[in-house]
């Protein structure tokens, strides 16, 4: 008898321990729900638009009127041939869809689509021989998003800009000068345009 109500006894206090553990671990569940999906969220975010608003809003740029015409961390396709284009995105800048194809360079979809971009260059840009053209305005970014391109690659563009606006070529260079960004820190990276940016000082001149 003696043995039996020994183990009685140990089934309840296992059961009721098992509850008691049940209820510690929902708790912990609902404290870390409400630390991790709600506190912390909301703290980095208010963090983030105090010290950095800019780019906590996605680093949107805006004309004049006040109007988001993108951001300066994608780049936009421009087929305008009065404006700068950026480089050759494979997925149109979509930014849901950041990546491109991982061609090797004897790939015939990849050569195919280089070549074509060399005859588009070669059409809007008649005065410019192609040992001219800067390989990254016919190239894919890693992201396909890149916003920028090298300073070459605006340049290479002023004659054909200049012809369209009838904006002096000496000013566009000036314009591509003063929107060239360094390197980051003074050490990292290269030399670059935000074209987005570059277009909108440009149109800030057609439009005088």
């Amino acid at each position: 008898m003696n043995n039996r109500k020994s183990i009685a006894d140990a089934e309840e206090q296992l059961s009721s321990s098992k509850g008691a553990n049940f209820f510690i671990i929902l708790r912990l569940c609902l404290v870390f729900v409400v630390l991790c999906g709600v506190i912390y969220p909301l703290t980095t975010t208010a963090i983030a638009q105090v010290l950095m608003p800019s780019q906590a809003n996605g680093s949107q740029l805006k004309n004049d009127a006040g109007v988001v015409v993108g951001s300066e961390l994608i780049g936009q396709s421009f087929t305008d041939p009065a404006l700068f284009h950026g480089r050759v995105s494979s997925i149109d800048y979509k930014a849901e869809a950041s990546g491109s194809n991982n061609y090797g360079p004897s790939n015939p979809d990849m050569l195919q689509r280089t070549k074509d971009s060399i005859t588009q260059w070669q059409l809007d840009n008649p005065d410019v021989p192609v040992n001219k053209l800067p390989v990254d305005l016919v190239t894919n970014s890693g992201s396909g998003l890149d916003p920028h391109i090298t300073p070459a690659s605006a340049i290479v563009q002023i004659p054909r800009i200049s012809n369209l606006t009838g904006i002096p070529a000496t000013q566009l260079e000036e314009l591509v000068n003063k929107q060239t960004e360094g390197r980051d820190l003074g050490l990292f990276g290269e030399k670059r345009i935000n074209v987005l940016k570059l277009n909108m000082e440009l149109q800030k001149l057609t439009n005088k």
